[in-house]
Parts: C-alpha cells; sequence; structure tokens
C-alpha cells in the first residue's frame, strides 16, 4: 500500500449557515494535517483531499458521521506524495461553477438515472444512445470515451448556452459523464430541464469506471484539478489521442501556461516544456507574470 491517498467526492445537500460550516470544516482539515482544494455552497460540498491513509481515514469518518453528509461515495487513489501543496477551502454560490443558481437546478430533486461503470459499458455500444462528455475542452481534450460527443465548451458554466447544440439528439438516450459525476448532475438536470426525455449519467464518473471496468473503451488520460494533472484511465488496451501544441508530438503531459496571466491548459511534451519555460506562445516567454517552471506545469495558487 502506498503511504498516501488522494480522495475525489461531492455532495448535493442543502447545508443550513454553509458559511460557518465552511470556517469549522477548515480547522478541522488543518487540525488533522489535509492538504486539497475544497468548495462549499449551500448547495452542498465538493472536493479534493490528499493526505496520510491515516489523516484520510480520519476525514471519511468525520463526513460519515455527519447528520447530513452520510454516505458519500469516495473515490480513493492509493499515492506516492501528497496530490495538492496546500489546503485552501472557499465558500462559493456553486459547487461546481454553472450560473444557475437562479434556475433552481436541484440534482436532489431532478437529475439523470445513475448507471454504475458496468451498466454505463454495456449501454453506450447501443444503436440509439448518445455519449456526451460535459467537461471543458481541455479535459477532453486530453481523453475520452470512444465515440464520444465532447462538448465544445471552456467552461462548464458555458453549458447551459451549449444546450440547444444537441437538439438532433433529443429522440435518443443521452449518457452524460465527467471525471467524478458532480458535472453530470447538473447537466442531466439541465438536459431534462430543456426537454430531453432519457438522460443518463455515469455514477462515480471517469474515475470510479477506471477502477471498475479498467477503463475501457476509454482514450487517453482523464484530467484531474491536483498537481498530478493527467493520470491514466484504460489498463486494458491504453493510448494517447493528445499531442503537444509545440511539435505534435503524442504527449499526455497536460500544463498550465506559465504566463500567470494567461494560465491556459494545455498540453505540452516535456521536451517542449523545458524548451518554451512552461508557457503556450513566444509572447507569453516574454510576460513579466511568467512564473517559474519545474517540468510540472501545476501551480499552486493561480
Amino acid at each position: 500500500m502506498k503511504p498516501f491517498r488522494t480522495l475525489l467526492y461531492y455532495k448535493y445537500v442543502n447545508i443550513p449557515d454553509a458559511a460557518t460550516f465552511t470556517e469549522q470544516h477548515l480547522a478541522f482539515c488543518q487540525r488533522t494535517g489535509l492538504v486539497g482544494r475544497i468548495i462549499v455552497a449551500d448547495e452542498g460540498l465538493n472536493g479534493t483531499v490528499s493526505g496520510t491513509v491515516v489523516q484520510c481515514q480520519k476525514y471519511m469518518d468525520m463526513l460519515n458521521n455527519h447528520s447530513l453528509l452520510s454516505g458519500i461515495d469516495f473515490k480513493i487513489d492509493d499515492v506516492d506524495e501528497p496530490s495538492f501543496f496546500a489546503l485552501h477551502i472557499r465558500y462559493k454560490n456553486e459547487i461546481v461553477n454553472s450560473g444557475t443558481v437562479e434556475l433552481g437546478i436541484d440534482p436532489n430533486t431532478r437529475t439523470g438515472i445513475h448507471l454504475e461503470p458496468r451498466e454505463f459499458a454495456e449501454m453506450m455500444h447501443q444503436d440509439d444512445v448518445v455519449v456526451l462528455d460535459v467537461r471543458s475542452n481541455y479535459e477532453s481534450g486530453l481523453g475520452r470515451f470512444k465515440g464520444a460527443i465532447a462538448a465544445d465548451i471552456d467552461n462548464f458554466r458555458d453549458f447551459p448556452e451549449y444546450i440547444k447544440n444537441l437538439e438532433q439528439y433529443k429522440d435518443k438516450k443521452v449518457m452524460t459523464y465527467c471525471t467524478g459525476g458532480i458535472k453530470c448532475e447538473k447537466a442531466s438536470a439541465l438536459l431534462l430541464e430543456a426537454g430531453f426525455k432519457n438522460v443518463y449519467q455515469l455514477h462515480g464518473g471517469i474515475v470510479k469506471y477506471g477502477k471498475e471496468m479498467q477503463g475501457r473503451d476509454f482514450e487517453g488520460n482523464c484530467y484531474v484539478f491536483d498537481k498530478r494533472v493527467s493520470v491514466p484511465v484504460n489498463v486494458v488496451n491504453p493510448s494517447v489521442i493528445s499531442s503537444c501544441r509545440v511539435c505534435g508530438t503524442a504527449s499526455t503531459h497536460m500544463v498550465n501556461c506559465a504566463n500567470a496571466e494567461c494560465n491556459e491548459h494545455f498540453v505540452l511534451c516535456e521536451e517542449c516544456g523545458w524548451k518554451m519555460k512552461g508557457c503556450c506562445s513566444e509572447a507569453c516567454m516574454q510576460s513579466t507574470a511568467i512564473r517559474e517552471y519545474d517540468g510540472t506545469g501545476y501551480y499552486s495558487k493561480y
């Protein structure tokens, strides 16, 4: 067993006085020694945290013993080192930014039918099915299910507007997926709101699918929001579908542009990474806001 773990999780649930909850949650995580990124909102909790096996178990026990948060489906990765440099916990309007607070979208009352990974794997090859990746372009560009439609969006808040491009699929079964499941909860609810009748979602997302189905039919790597950035999914017949923006070489080395004023997510092979100092262009290399590139292209604050 590896000495550290990374937990990916979320739960949609009404949290009374979520701002105070955020402060208390931060204090607990600091006492426990965890690192990671957690978002708290009135609508629930969304996070990725990392620490020793003991620290992570203490955190899961705390949430499972909470009257509102018990039963969270934790996706657990054993890792060689913590997946974050620091701890950030923030109170925001939503636990995933969709810009739909005013629409009253509540995944607890209306969302797509949940499919376990095996059900998803079996259903995705049916003739009347459309598989829809609801993640951002830079995520689906790194890896996606074979034959999936990748939503052409820069950020999930663009998804409600993007739905109008899917009108031709209203009579089909639409199977949505994302990294861990949280975006699909809202994406599938938005599709139902737009008049789609048969909407499904992959329970636990790509991460759970990779563990239970060995990632079959998934091409490329999965983008994750920690310092690993890019992780393999398919252990049956792995492939690479992304390429270095500079030289075109097949690569899964994903970075944030070293120019803090740009910070674009893109694929940059390791050789070009050092050549370009972690930047996406010559112009960004000349920026006064350039950060020191260490080969990872991950920066703890941006």
